[in-house]
């Protein structure tokens, strides 16, 4: 035991202190490309791991089924603020577990069972919550879905309305997991007024591109907005849910008593401190930055004669698709991480393997732009994927490799992790 009373985890579990310690070190000396993933800050982790997470707070700010919540009302509150002030949304939302509890809130929200739905095809780069057969949204309402030009590999605005019109969907979801592409959020209002459809986005991906002004905001256009905390964002595991304020109610009721019990209040006063830093000024050069970097590692895998979807990028993420008959993404995702290079298998347009073998990588920029990562070294990068694309049967040049990797990455600390958990 330690002198303050709490036992020190290297003394009470060292199973699981070896596993933390041993995936400080993957994140300090590899590249973190996964387009989901990101580092918080030191705050937002100190936030986190606090005594918050001792407390049960069952209900909303001055209306808790528990006493002693007064500390937790004020942190819930400033996270409310914070997340309306920051996406200038008429109503907020934090007690969302994931990034997938939003969506369902909205759906329990806005619909019935078996209500139609018109979302973006998941090989096209929509997610699961937006009508996978086999997720409760597919299974619980009639999802309609539209994808992406064979061509051009990016959303036709006329082919949506038309289908729209076609199928006279309840709610239009728009705002995707895998798409490269400036979203026109103004083209889905004007279909989705036009079809008499509720408008929804999920910009779990692009929240922290949208608050630094990187990237066009829906909340002007869409009647909710769903996203995750952490990802672009920076903040812990979480979601929220933004919505018009005639919608608040029926929200707030879909999150609690309708699909959560009490929330994680230490994750929520991560979520406070995550949206205080989204919005100080240095924050808009970050999101500007994740552009910058993703753009210029879309260059440079081009030229390496990498085929990226839609010929590139607008945002943090790109897709590598690898032909029917090139390497697939389970392949370049094992061989890539033999190398240092963390990065996931994803489905591409006109896919022909299944959605856990895959003809694509995703990669995307937030994590790495986060530790100063800059241009440069993104070309750089975009060597080594094409090196190991080339050899990634050879362990041997996988791990030559590594080793490039490892002596870059050291070169550019982690959050919160420039003071290691000591080993012994």
């Amino acid at each position: 035991m330690k002198a303050d009373g709490h036992s020190d985890l290297r003394q009470t579990d060292p199973d699981v202190f070896a596993a933390l310690k041993s995936e400080e070190q993957r994140q300090l000396d590899g590249l973190e490309l996964i387009a989901s993933e990101n580092y918080t800050s030191a705050a937002v982790m100190q936030a986190v791991g606090s005594v918050f997470t001792n407390k049960y707070a069952e209900g909303y700010p001055g209306k808790r089924y528990y006493g002693g919540c007064g500390n937790v009302d004020e942190v819930e509150r400033l996270a409310i603020q914070r997340a309306r002030d920051l996406f200038g949304a008429e109503h907020a939302n934090v007690q969302a577990h994931s990034g997938s509890a939003p969506n369902m809130a909205v759906y329990f929200a806005a619909l019935e069972y078996g209500d139609t739905v018109l979302g973006m095809e998941l090989a096209h780069g929509g997610h699961l919550t937006h009508g996978h057969p086999k997720n409760f949204s597919g299974r619980q309402y009639n999802f309609a879905a539209y994808g992406v030009d064979s061509v051009s590999e990016q959303i036709d605005y006329d082919a949506v309305r038309s289908i729209a019109l076609k199928v006279k969907p309840k709610l239009i979801v728009c705002g995707y997991t895998a798409y490269p592409r400036v979203i026109d959020f103004a083209a889905f209002r004007e279909i989705a007024d036009e079809t008499g459809a509720l408008l929804m986005a999920d910009i779990a991906h692009i929240a922290g591109l949208v608050v630094g002004g990187a990237h066009p905001s829906p909340v002007p256009f869409c009647d909710f907005v769903t996203t995750s905390t952490h990802k672009t964002l920076r903040g812990p595991r979480g979601g929220l849910v933004l919505c018009r304020q005639e919608f608040a109610r029926a929200v707030d009721s879909a999150i609690f008593p309708g699909t959560q019990g009490g929330p994680l209040m230490h994750v929520i006063a991560g979520k406070a401190v995550a949206l205080k830093e989204a919005g100080m000024p240095e924050f808009a050069g970050y999101a500007a930055r994740v552009v910058e970097n993703a753009r210029a590692l879309a260059e440079g895998l081009t030229e390496e004669g990498l085929r990226l979807v839609s010929g590139g990028t607008d945002n943090h993420l790109m897709l590598i698709d690898f032909g029917p008959d090139g390497a697939s993404g389970r392949a370049m995702q094992i061989a890539l991480e033999r190398a240092g290079i963390t990065a996931n298998k994803n489905t591409v347009p006109r896919e022909t393997r299944k959605p856990t073998v895959t003809s694509g990588i995703r990669l995307g920029t937030p994590a790495l732009t986060t530790r100063g990562f800059g241009p440069g070294e993104m070309r750089r990068i975009a060597g080594w994927i094409r090196r190991v694309h080339d050899d990634r049967r050879n362990r041997q040049a996988l791990a030559a490799i590594r080793a490039e990797v490892r002596e870059m990455a050291l070169k550019f600390p982690v959050p919160g992790l420039q003071s290691p958990v000591p080993s012994n």
